[in-house]
């Protein structure tokens, strides 16, 4: 009872999710991720300030716009532009020496701030959604900055619609709107016209390329052009290119038979046929064209092949006068793939190729390479696209490309060296566990070997054992006075990893790969391998154990890795089995967790062996079933909604759970109780007519609903989440307050569960030897637990809920809770959330001891709560929690959209020595305190020698 007591105190004097400065990114890490870089919308730029450094830009596919820092790779600022569920096309576009980048996806197109990444203004158009956009070539003498207008090109049904918009406040300065039916394709400028390019059925088949030229100052249309095409361009994805404010825009497209490739300047009927140079002999899958997108640049421009075992590129020269292209030279094939970035430097322009093995510097005007670097990635994936940035040194150049890996990865490149990696494929992170290595199971087994021996067969073996450990002497002898000094001179907090405290954590992703982290080392990738060759992998578990990890999607099939090297260990084949979720069984049969696949109408694909055994599924169609083992034909009960609501959410205790005590002291002594039923469900359903929400606890073994409650008024379109742990459970919503004022808010709930309302009794449970949920000698059945519960209104939404773990159970516990209006994860301290707190009076001296302060119905996250402390944590959709060898600390990983980790200590660390101990301090008092103790017992020894001759 006292250690509980000072726990709880101690939760108070300190506050749990206290972090001081020093300890930020000690024992916290934060992944902030952007999503797969557009090649079309990634760039570097050169805002205007007090220095020359560039910045890279780019939109993902996520269509979140961001700044990042080239020299480190750290994100200076992001804004997600999406503005609706469905999908939509982003666009970001900037110019050198202006303070502002544009962007657009969806029907809004906005500007922020190029450094600080702060809204600058915005338009929401209705009438379409934005299918291109771009900045015009020459600057409005009438602006006020260095700003560019924006093009922005809108398509509806039918319609293709062209907007002017002012760079400093976004106003539309004109509209051209074309109503004949075309496909609008996209809008290009030069230095005196608008382009607006669109796609005019052939009668027969394909499409014309039809250009409509518009007066940049007034938006009227002065010539329009058709280009036929219709034998060649059977779709919009055939047109290869449109130039986007270049000297000499252009628009690019390839017979089908890919053995010619038609150049057309914008704004003139010629068209260009170049034939293709295949020597290679094997089909073209890909062909990519680059050119510059400043106005000043040379009319110059590449066109990339990429074979499936190789590529070659080809420079191209445009004659301005007379719109012929000519080819200059061509780079030679290689084989393995590769890309080409295009950069300029005033009206130089020049080509990076970058292969698996090299990155070389040609200028587009001759074919002389100006620099070459053997590339030294940590990678061996293959680059898909990459934008350059080349900086001339006299007679050589310099060079830093962002580069696209096949993984996801996006990585920095300078002069051929890696200088960092972003794993933005860890965005689309599916399922994640902790995992641990097999360093102990080789022990394990030995031990378990002399468990089974003879007393001196056992004895015989230990000494074997500890002579072949006798081989590790050197290098622990080695690496001694490293972990002596590093003892002493490292502070607790980054030196607790023999406590548990650095794990993996196995991740998953959308993209077929699989991610170790190290939590030990701020989230650090340890390997990444690709695992699975699917486009969209719907990974719905991983399960560990010592050393290994199984990852299991929807499929039915499931790949098996090794925690420590990412080597994959086993596969299994899909099966014709959709499955819904993954079950893990502790059975008698088997010393380890035996995994079921759950269908989508939730029956369990095969039976388990254990006497005792029960499951608990759920359906798709929103029903909750029980069955018992060794029978997966039909269940032993069926929970089904109320007509016209439908189950959203189950959720059920952790499968560990430990508990420190079976009740709850109370000030005078006595004891409350707990209701610790370990087949607990918590089951949500809600019924969008209504507009409301019902809770039900279940038992998981008979299926009887041992409580029940229903919100009114609930948005069920709004978050809805919920957690369960001991005997407790907790649930937010957006709901009525109160009936009689119409009033709405988010409400978070939080109720305990009880044997009896009255202290020192066990209820009906008091004076039974044992009890069975099926089979209850009790009028009504199974007894139903007291529940205390108590409403607090929060001032945001809560999107999801889980709860910290710890090895014991004896620490306090928090409520972990995401946060998605603020992009933060917060854990609430337990006690504040006590349903037994007074309402309406002071606290009386029992209560006060007990730690109940008066309730207030407001509950305000306070700043120290906050795990994610300042960061942008966004996009998170699912908190873990595992606890460590210290009952102080529990680990706490989130994904979703960012990673993020930190290490929780609710009764702050109350197991280790904090950072203000001095090892050194204590160490020298010793040693002086040896030396003082070595100088002064002589003389107090003569001393008493002499005091007894005088005596």
């Amino acid at each position: 009872m006292r250690l509980q007591a000072a726990l709880f105190l101690a939760a108070w004097v300190a506050p749990a999710a206290a972090v001081y400065l020093d300890e930020v990114n000690h024992v916290d890490f934060h992944h902030a991720l952007l999503g797969t870089p557009s090649p079309d919308s990634t760039f570097f730029l050169k805002p205007p300030s007090s220095s020359n450094a560039s910045l890279l830009y780019t939109i993902s596919d996520r269509l979140t716009a961001g700044a990042v820092n080239p020299r480190d790779g750290s994100l200076l600022w992001r804004q997600n532009l999406s503005r609706s569920d469905g999908p939509a096309a982003g666009f970001l576009r900037g110019e050198d020496g202006n303070n502002a980048v544009v962007g657009a996806a969806g029907g809004y197109v906005s500007s922020w701030g190029a450094h600080d990444g702060k809204l600058i203004w915005e338009n929401h158009f209705t009438d379409g959604v934005v299918a291109d956009l771009e900045l015009l070539a020459l600057q409005d003498a009438s602006a006020k900055s260095d700003a560019r207008d924006s093009i922005a090109l809108l398509a509806a049904d039918g319609t293709g619609i062209v907007r002017r918009m002012g760079a400093d406040s976004g106003n539309i300065k004109w509209e051209y709107k074309d109503d004949g039916g075309d496909v609008p394709f996209q809008v290009s400028s030069s230095s005196t016209e608008v382009f607006y390019i669109s796609l005019q059925s052939a009668l027969l088949k394909g499409y014309k390329i039809k250009v409509t030229a518009l007066d940049p100052v007034t938006g009227r249309q002065t010539r329009q052009l058709t280009l036929n095409s219709e034998n060649d361009v059977a779709t919009p994805e055939s047109v290869l290119f449109v130039g986007a404010n270049t000297a000499s825009p252009l628009i690019v497209w390839a017979d089908k038979s890919q053995k010619t490739v038609k150049v057309n300047v914008i704004g003139t009927k010629q068209v260009n046929s170049v034939t293709v140079d295949n020597t290679s002999g094997e089909e073209i899958k890909r062909i990519t064209v680059h050119a510059p997108h400043k106005l000043n640049s040379l009319p110059h421009f590449l066109i990339h092949y990429a074979t499936a075992t190789g590529a070659w590129a080809e420079v191209y020269h445009v004659d301005l006068k007379s719109s012929e292209v000519n080819k200059a030279y061509q780079l030679p094939y290689l084989q393995g793939q590769s890309t080409v970035a295009t950069s300029s430097i005033d009206a130089n322009v020049y080509f990076t190729r970058i292969t698996g093995s090299e990155v070389v510097v040609v200028s587009s005007a001759s074919h002389g390479i100006l620099n070459r670097w053997p590339l030294q990635s940590s990678s061996s994936d293959r680059a898909l696209n990459a934008v350059a940035e080349v900086v001339s040194r006299g007679d050589s150049v310099a060079v830093r490309s962002a580069t696209l890996l096949d993984s996801g990865d996006w990585q920095l490149i300078r002069n051929g060296q890696a200088e960092w990696t972003r794993h933005e494929a860890l965005i689309g992170t599916m399922a994640a566990a902790f995992a641990e290595a097999d360093d102990q199971e080789d022990l394990a087994h030995e031990l378990e070997v002399e468990g089974h021996e003879s007393l001196h067969g056992a004895y015989i073996h230990r000494v074997k054992r500890h002579l072949r450990d006798l081989q590790h002497l050197p290098d622990w002898l080695k690496e001694l006075p490293k972990r002596i000094f590093s003892s002493l001179l490292t502070d607790e907090v980054t030196n607790l990893d023999s406590f548990g405290v650095s794990k993996s954590v196995i991740l998953a992703t959308e993209n077929g790969r699989v991610y170790a982290l190290n939590t030990g080392n701020q989230g650090k990738v340890s390997w990444s391998v690709k695992a699975a060759e699917a486009a969209a992998w719907n990974v719905k578990a991983i399960v560990t154990r010592p050393g290994v990890a199984t990852i299991y999607p929807d499929d039915g099939s499931s790949v098996s890795v090794d925690v420590s090297t990412g080597d994959i260990i086993a596969r299994t084949p899909p099966t014709n089995v959709k499955v819904h979720s993954i079950a893990v069984v502790d059975t008698e049969s088997s010393p380890l967790p035996v995994t079921l696949s759950i269908r989508e109408d939730g029956t369990p694909a095969a039976s388990f062996e254990d006497k005792d055994g029960f499951l608990v599924t759920t359906s798709v169609d929103g029903r909750v079933l029980g069955w018992l083992a060794q029978d997966n034909k039909s269940p032993v009960w069926e929970f089904v909604p109320p007509v016209g609501q439908k189950v959203i959410r189950a959720t059920a205790r952790p499968a560990q759970d430990p508990v420190a005590s079976i009740g709850k002291v109370l000030g005078d002594r006595s004891v409350l109780y707990k209701y610790l039923n370990p087949n607990l469900a918590l089951v949500t359903s809600i019924s969008e007519k209504d507009h409301t929400a019902s809770f039900y606890l279940l038992d998981g073994v008979s299926g009887k609903v041992l409580h029940a409650t229903t919100q009114k008024g609930v948005d069920t379109t709004q978050p809805i989440a919920s957690a369960m742990s001991e005997n407790w459970f907790a649930y937010s919503f957006w709901g009525d307050i109160s009936s009689e004022r119409s009033s709405k808010g988010y409400q978070l709930i939080i109720s305990e569960l009880y044997e009896s309302p009255f202290a020192n009794d066990r209820g009906a449970l008091d004076s039974a030897g044992n009890f069975s949920s099926l089979h209850s000698s009790s009028v009504d059945g199974l007894p139903l637990p007291h529940v205390e519960s108590q409403a607090f209104i929060i001032p945001e939404p809560i999107s999801h809920m889980a709860v910290t773990h710890t090895r014991q159970g004896i620490t306090t516990r928090l409520l972990l809770c995401t946060l998605p209006s603020s992009n933060s994860v917060i854990g609430i301290p337990r006690p504040v959330l006590d349903p037994r707190r007074p309402v309406g009076r002071d606290p009386t001296s029992a209560e006060a001891e007990e730690g109940l302060f008066r309730y207030a119905p407001f509950l305000d996250f306070d700043g120290k709560w906050f795990l994610s402390h300042g960061r942008d944590v966004s996009g998170i959709t699912t908190v873990l929690s595992s606890p460590t060898l210290l009952e102080s600390t529990s680990l706490v990983f989130a994904f979703g959209g960012d990673i993020f980790g930190t290490r929780a200590t609710p009764s702050e660390a109350f197991d280790i020595l904090g950072k203000s101990f001095s090892k050194v301090q204590l160490l020298l008092t010793v040693v002086a305190l040896g030396v003082g103790v070595a100088v002064v017992a002589p003389i107090t020894r003569k001393k008493q020698i002499n005091m007894l001759w005088k005596a």
